[in-house]
């Protein structure tokens, strides 16, 4: 008998998932042999998970639950991120309505932080799996609905790209702007689909000089998370290897730049002696927080440009 058993496993705790698992899915055929199938495996888990937590259903069920599960949260990702944009429009403060509304049980707070955008191996990966078998099945409307999850989160990479732009007066040519972050989201070297990777590329398009320092990733894992996902390479664009650097630390990367975007939420950064960044950069010094970690008013307090993802701007004018 052939069982469907999706792993439910999230990088950076992978071994708290399997050991206190939030649940154990198990789908198999409705047949006495299938049933009889998805007993045993339930037997395996049951050494250490409790029974109710254990969910058997028919292989279908089972599949789609798993890509289900991925699309549902990359959802209200997107779905807060859109909501980032009007925030900035309005100026509203995403992080309080993200609040306000996790505060209601039945939405709850998790997967409602306004950033750049959603990477990682999975999310993207399984909605597209969900469009291919809406098409298949000629549910066109379902299939378009999830694909519009994909759409925002690209819509905020590049928006992100595009207001460091706007924000530095137009143009970014020639200019050193230091990112930090390269991984998908922190604690893990995986840069799988990573936002950062996307950024980088718009800002090398706009032929900025991008030093990039992840405490995670070697230079040759981007190289080949730039290549793979969005096919730039030093053949695609010359001078590649000239203009995107790797920095051994958060201090160096700054050195002398522009700019700095935060691009994964590394916990370091939050620490860093940031009066001692800002002295070290050409003024006026900006600073990008893709991921809303930093104290902002302090940023602006020693002399940074602050922009931040669905955050209102001091002295704007609409």
């Amino acid at each position: 008998q052939v069982l469907s058993n999706p792993e439910f496993l999230a990088e950076g705790t992978a071994m708290d998932d399997l050991q206190n698992p939030a649940r154990v899915l198990i789908g198999g055929e409705q047949t006495p042999e299938g049933l009889a199938a998805v007993e045993t495996l339930v037997s395996v888990y049951a050494q250490w998970i409790a029974r109710p937590q254990i969910i058997t259903t028919n292989l279908w069920s089972s599949e789609l639950s798993k890509l289900v599960a991925n699309a549902v949260l990359a959802q209200r990702v997107s779905s807060i991120n859109s909501i980032s944009a009007l925030c900035e429009a309005t100026d509203a403060d995403v992080s309080e309505i993200s609040r306000a509304i996790g505060s209601d049980p039945r939405i709850g707070p998790k997967f409602l932080n306004a950033s750049v955008g959603f990477g990682g191996s999975c999310f993207q990966k399984d909605i597209l799996n969900l469009v291919y078998l809406c098409e298949t099945f000629g549910l066109h409307e379902c299939a378009e609905y999830w694909h519009q999850v994909i759409k925002m989160n690209e819509y905020q990479k590049k928006r992100f790209s595009m207001q460091i732009v706007k924000s530095m007066f137009n143009t970014i040519t020639g200019k050193k702007i230091a990112v930090y972050g390269f991984a998908f989201k922190k604690d893990t070297g995986d840069t799988r689909e990573t936002a950062s990777a996307f950024v980088c590329r718009d800002l090398l398009e706009e032929q900025a000089k991008v030093h990039v320092y992840d405490p995670k990733v070697e230079r040759s894992v981007m190289f080949m998370e730039l290549s793979y996902t969005l096919q730039v390479t030093p053949e695609t664009m010359p001078g590649l290897e000239d203009n995107l650097i790797t920095s051994p630390d958060a201090y160096t990367a700054a050195e002398g730049a522009h700019a700095i975007a935060i691009l994964t939420e590394w916990d370091e950064f939050k620490t860093l002696d940031y009066k001692r960044i800002y002295d070290s950069m050409s003024k006026p010094a900006f600073l990008f927080d893709g991921r809303n970690i930093l104290d902002h008013a302090a940023l602006r307090e020693i002399g940074f440009e602050v922009y931040a993802i669905g955050k209102p701007v001091p002295n704007k004018e609409f």
